[in-house]
């Protein structure tokens, strides 16, 4: 999916949304918020051939294949979000979002004939538009929604971890990603706590490792970002 299509498809939705919102006639309310992500990549364990710039496999001494083992880890990232919302409704409720939010992550690349992990290590910024509906009751509130995420910020040692393992990585890279959000917060006077979880539902990277089996098939590389964030958000009016 191009960002085109996608911001298209996000401003269909942000109006229609909006549109609802305000055939309720029950408020409105726009503030800012910031916070931190604590985020983390998963793509499973796949072990695979490397390959040279010109897409040839490295051989061994005996003529084998080098076949390095990249794993997901468990690790996670802290980055920092921040940005502003809107909130249509009282008790039933639409929140737009826009934030500019730094995400990332690590895995491990096993090399050959090792058993030493090498760690990788991520860290990104996007523009993130989550589209929420929401619940409130006193001052709790529950809700959830897609997200629209726009990376802005390239990451180069993502592009170069792959480089070894495909010669055709050019678009693995996602510029725009569709993700979701669900959570609750609590609001306290003009202050309001926010804890979500975060995930995707399309790939921050994707490819073929220059369409060699994996693991005996054809699987793709696929890497998707999950993360937790907390925030603290001021409402202005």
């Amino acid at each position: 999916m191009n960002v085109f299509k996608t911001t298209i498809f996000a401003g269909l939705l942000f109006l229609t949304t909006v549109i609802s919102a305000q055939a309720q006639s029950k408020g409105f309310a726009f503030g800012l918020k910031g916070g931190v992500n604590l985020s983390r990549l998963t793509m499973g364990n796949v072990l695979t051939t490397r390959y040279d710039d010109n897409g040839n496999a490295y051989l061994k001494y005996d003529g084998s294949e080098v076949r390095d083992n990249l794993k997901q880890s468990f690790d996670t990232k802290t980055g920092w979000v921040g940005g502003a919302w809107m909130r249509f409704g009282r008790t039933i409720f639409v929140q737009p979002e826009v934030l500019v939010s730094t995400k990332g992550g690590s895995f491990n690349i096993i090399p050959d004939g090792s058993t030493t992990a090498e760690t990788v290590k991520i860290k990104y910024s996007n523009i993130d538009v989550p589209l929420l509906i929401g619940l409130k009751g006193g001052p709790i509130r529950i809700l959830a929604g897609p997200l629209f995420s726009f990376r802005v910020g390239d990451n180069q040692k993502l592009s170069d971890a792959f480089k070894q393992y495909s010669s055709n990585r050019d678009n693995a890279l996602s510029n725009a990603v569709v993700g979701y959000q669900f959570g609750a917060g609590l609001d306290l006077g003009s202050f309001s706590l926010d804890v979500r979880k975060e995930g995707t539902f399309t790939d921050l990277a994707t490819f073929k490792l220059n369409g060699k089996p994996i693991e005996g098939s054809n699987a793709t590389v696929r890497q998707k970002v999950t993360s937790w964030q907390v925030t603290l958000g001021l409402k202005l009016f």
